[in-house]
């Protein structure tokens, strides 16, 4: 078993926690999406080092909606540039429903580009060629922070155009206003295209992880977006992304995120990991139910909030080798035949959610050389939160549990807590010690 499979554990349980709640209807005002099966639920989380984690049915298709508005928004402010995209569009939360009337007095301006307003707007702003249509760029430009070609679900995009008629309303009223630079039906015909675009709840993760990652795509490495845009969109997201319960979702949940109306939900951890779920029942808001209440839970079992103080990115894991290339190994042929199938990672620093991921990763990472056991040294860490502390008695414990010996070296003690994993393994005040028990069955 991975060590590493704590995150997908902890995914599971939300899964399985929040499965059967039958709460929610249908986006039924656009035919298609009325057809979605309400029992359809997955979550996926993707890390800042491309390491990919879901459950239940992360990887069903379904039409990104209104979580296509940051990455399109990211699109125009890459090619337009922030101050000549705010000329078109603001930045301030609405207060008002996805699909209101949202248009700043004397400009005609929409509010924020997560609104429909907004959105039609920002698509509007993408450039328009003939060796490269507007909607081209937006398919191809979606499809880098997902890490494949994505495609479009032509049966709901048709759906979507009979149905269109207030977002068509939308666009001829702020062309009357002004700030619209094309023509009303052909803005609006690419919006219903954009949120035709099919994807899984692992893509829209990627997809997350990419503007948490500074815009690069942590799976593919591919730079999509500079970092002060990815910042930006998170700034946007943050306050205005999930409409007139933004306030709420970021005083409650903490995090910059997306929702839309086929029940998929983004949220981004700058600097640690790209969430997404997807369940069709969505609430009054336009908000998946299930995905709502897996997301708030997570935040809180894990300490996720953005106000919280996140360990320092990238120094978690200092040290991954076997025992017998340390300066302290035995000289003798049989002693070193013993340490060399023992693996040692070591840590420092304070761990939080994000560190401990990278250990746990780190882990399984040693683990796949010819080793019997494995000793995870936390002599340097400074501390370790109690999320941090619960994914590492799991993730070890995993270990255990498939038949690998393992050790702690934990001078302080911080595994040794209460809410240790059933199996979890020996803890030892040395390095040494930990591994001269895990060659040789003692210590010392």
């Amino acid at each position: 078993m991975n060590a590493a499979d704590a995150v997908t554990d902890a995914l599971r349980e939300l899964h399985t926690r929040f499965a059967g709640r039958r709460d929610g209807r249908l986006a039924d005002y656009i035919p298609q999406l009325a057809l979605a099966d309400p029992d359809t639920f997955g979550l996926a989380l993707v890390s800042m080092d491309g390491h990919r984690y879901s459950t239940g049915d992360a990887e069903v298709p379904f039409t990104v909606q209104s979580v296509s508005k940051p990455f399109v928004y990211a699109l125009s402010l890459s090619v337009l540039g922030l101050d000549e995209v705010g000329r078109w569009v603001g930045a301030e939360p609405s207060g008002e429903a996805f699909n209101a009337i949202s248009l700043e007095p004397g400009t005609g301006r929409p509010a924020n580009a997560m609104v429909n307003a907004g959105a039609i707007v920002t698509t509007a702003l993408v450039p328009d060629t003939r060796d490269a249509p507007r909607f081209d760029r937006i398919l191809g430009f979606l499809s880098r922070f997902a890490g494949r070609r994505l495609d479009v679900d032509e049966q709901v995009y048709a759906s979507e155009a009979v149905t269109g008629d207030r977002n068509r309303a939308l666009a001829y009223l702020i062309r009357s206003a002004g700030p619209l630079p094309v023509d009303p039906v052909a803005a609006v015909e690419t919006y219903f295209r954009q949120c035709s675009v099919r994807v899984t709840a692992l893509d829209l993760a990627a997809m997350a992880a990419t503007l948490a990652n500074g815009g690069v795509n942590p799976v593919t490495g591919d730079a999509v977006v500079p970092e002060p845009v990815a910042a930006h969109v998170l700034a946007v997201m943050a306050t205005c992304g999930m409409y007139d319960a933004s306030g709420d979702w970021l005083l409650r949940v903490g995090l910059p995120a997306k929702s839309g109306v086929s029940g998929g939900l983004i949220a981004a951890g700058p600097a640690r990991f790209g969430l997404a779920t997807y369940s069709p029942l969505l609430d009054p808001a336009g908000t998946s139910v299930r995905g709502h209440l897996a997301l708030g839970a997570l935040s809180e079992r894990f300490g996720l909030h953005l106000m919280h103080n996140p360990a320092l990115a990238g120094s978690t894991v200092t040290l991954v080798t076997t025992a017998d290339d340390l300066p302290s190994a035995p000289t003798g042929e049989r002693e070193r035949a013993r340490r060399e199938r023992v693996a040692v990672v070591a840590a420092q620093g304070a761990l939080d959610f994000t560190a401990a991921e990278r250990v746990l990763y780190a882990l399984d990472e040693a683990g796949v050389r010819e080793t019997v056991a494995v000793v995870l040294d936390l002599d340097r860490v400074t501390d370790i939160d109690r999320a941090a502390r619960a994914m590492l008695n799991r993730g070890l414990a995993r270990l255990t549990s498939g038949g690998r010996r393992a050790a702690v070296a934990d001078p302080a003690g911080r595994l040794a807590e209460r809410d240790a994993a059933a199996g979890a393994p020996r803890n030892f005040a040395s390095r040494d010690d930990a591994v001269d028990w895990c060659a040789t069955g003692r210590s010392g």
